[in-house]
């Protein structure tokens, strides 16, 4: 449930809707979420998500889902789709149907057209490699374009039969008419219409010339009647432009929209580019956009990830126009602070050690049952079977044990997790020297009870051989070995391939043995291993019959010693 304690306070965009809403500007507010539908969404999308829809709810407001699909190219319906599932699953409710830049495409027409009457915009003849010359610099002013005092009848007549196909692509442009000597190269007469012969999505074959997203984006968000227009610091130097075309315009809705920008969330061990992102699945790096390694929203949320949990991160990211940089510890602290409260627990062994228990008395040796939480009853408990075999993580014994070992030890005593005691009597070994299994003898009068007359300080997960249910857990870890993967440069001072880093522990696929509960877990079903760390069932893998289990996060982070 959502309520609105969980989203950033304090922050300069309330302070803005607050003031906008005290004054009368705007009797309501309305947002929106706009992503291209090029790739699946990231943690960087994510924290807008949270944000424009967190500010909907708060102030009791609307926020529209809105596809700026004006790349045909790059775009298509899987995307489309996926797009509004995660917006779906982090808990969120846009308003009315969700949106498509394309919807707007023929008014997006007639504005251009208005704008030529005006003498505003005009058809550029230019190559791309030409206009990049005649841009000029960031220290030196552009020069004009020889076609840029074509007549308004000229212009009219030129981008008509652009619309209609009578022109190559890339062989004409629909410009603006600002100034080339601008100090905001954004604001040099800027390209809004293009001629590409691409199948879209949406309007299918009807147009060969598609608007810009700077052009498209302003008049959309006016269309829509949307008041605060947010967006990452990037575009902070595409404002003027945004304004400029709005104010050129005539009206399209009463409320005229404003643009305020946020710093970009930069996750360290991560990348957050679509293009990259695709480079990872398209090169076969990652088993696809919901891989358990990628930082998309699909990705997390089959590696056990929560709307919660992901809803708590942007809440400590913040929202601010100071850098964003923010530890991957701060995103699997988000995420382990949820699952302890919300995930019911079992036991699991990852890497067994058999243990005979040599005095194990059918009858008399008997099972107990445990608690799924120890501080939510209302997820009822189970029974923990216990047979003569039994097995525990090899980890928890040690012949020569390490100063403060407080686990099993040759003639030593561990409790049993919602067990007994046990003593080990004998270490077995095999030609080679390993231990391979262990004769243990329970004191049958420690179920529930503390031994009479010493201390067992260790308690160790195990279970039962007999009972036990195989299952098959991939353990992942973080996608790249260094803080930034797409920032190091070489000796020549040139970046390198961030698949340079990419980390090959990053995952690792094992057969191990949980409590036989696990037999009956539905897919995306999370839960903690004791003592190890929190697990989902997989989305797509799991099944009854092959239970598969996804690493979500170690129950501390195991890489601040790193």
């Amino acid at each position: 449930m959502l309520n609105k304690d969980q989203f950033a306070d304090n922050h300069f965009i309330r302070t803005i809707i607050e003031e906008d809403l005290k004054s009368g500007k705007h009797t309501a507010i309305q947002t929106r979420f706009p992503p291209e539908p090029n790739g699946y969404l990231h943690i960087g999308h994510a924290k807008s998500i949270c944000l424009n829809f967190g500010l909907a709810y708060i102030y009791d407001g609307l926020c529209n889902l809105r596809f700026d699909d004006t790349n045909p190219e790059k775009e298509n319906d899987e995307y489309v789709n996926a797009i509004k599932e995660d917006v779906e699953w982090l808990g969120f409710h846009w308003a009315g149907e969700p949106r498509f830049a394309s919807n707007y495409f023929d008014q997006l027409y007639d504005y251009a057209v208005g704008l030529i009457k005006d003498g505003k915009a005009y058809v550029d003849d230019l190559t791309p490699e030409e206009m990049r010359e005649y841009r000029g610099t960031l220290t030196e002013a552009g020069k004009n374009s020889p076609y840029r005092d074509r007549s308004v009848e000229e212009n009219l007549d030129l981008f008509t039969r652009m619309k209609n196909g009578e022109f190559p692509d890339g062989s004409k442009t629909l410009r603006l008419k600002i100034d080339m000597a601008s100090g905001n190269i954004n604001m040099r007469d800027p390209v809004i219409y293009r001629i590409r012969r691409a199948h879209h999505h949406n309007t299918g074959d009807k147009w060969c010339i598609y608007p810009m997203y700077d052009y498209t984006h302003c008049i959309s968000d006016a269309i829509e009647g949307i008041t605060h227009s947010l967006c990452t610091l990037e575009f902070e130097a595409h404002r003027p432009l945004y304004d400029w075309v709005l104010d050129n315009i005539p009206a399209p809705h009463a409320t005229r929209p404003r643009q305020y920008e946020f710093s970009r969330l930069e996750l360290l061990y991560s990348i957050t580019s679509k293009r990259k992102l695709n480079q990872l699945v398209s090169d076969g790096h990652v088993a696809g956009w919901d891989d358990p390694r990628m930082p998309t929203i699909s990705g997390m949320r089959r590696r056990g990830y929560t709307p919660e949990g992901l809803r708590l991160f942007a809440k400590r990211a913040g929202i601010s126009k100071s850098e964003n940089i923010v530890d991957m510890s701060v995103l699997e602290g988000a995420i382990r602070e949820e699952l302890e409260n919300s995930a019911p627990r079992l036991m699991a062994v990852l890497n067994p050690l058999k243990v005979t228990l040599t005095n194990f008395e059918a009858g008399k040796t008997q099972s107990r049952r445990a608690a799924f939480h120890p501080n939510h009853e209302e997820m009822g408990d189970r029974e923990v079977p216990v047979s003569q075999t039994i097995y525990i993580e090899a980890d928890d014994f040690a012949e020569n044990p390490p100063k403060g070992f407080k686990r099993l030890i040759p003639g030593g005593e561990v409790r049993l997790r919602h067990g007994y005691v046990i003593k080990c009597d004998e270490v077995v070994k095999d030609e080679a020297g390993n231990v391979v299994e262990l004769k243990c003898s329970i004191d049958h009068d420690t179920l529930g009870k503390n031994p009479e007359g010493r201390k067992v300080k260790g308690v160790i997960h195990w279970v039962s051989a007999e009972h036990a249910a195989e299952i098959k857990v991939r353990l992942y870890d973080r996608l790249f070995t260094v803080e930034r993967p797409d920032a190091v440069r070489g000796e020549d001072g040139n970046y390198l391939p961030f698949t340079d880093f990419l980390n090959p522990e990053s995952i690792k696929e094992i057969t191990a043995y949980a409590e036989p509960v696990v037999k009956d877990l539905p897919a995306e079903s999370r839960w903690q291993f004791e003592r190890i760390g929190y697990f989902v069932t997989d989305r797509k893998d799991h099944s009854k019959d092959t239970p598969v289990f996804n690493r979500t996060v170690t129950l501390k982070d195991s890489w601040q010693a790193k």
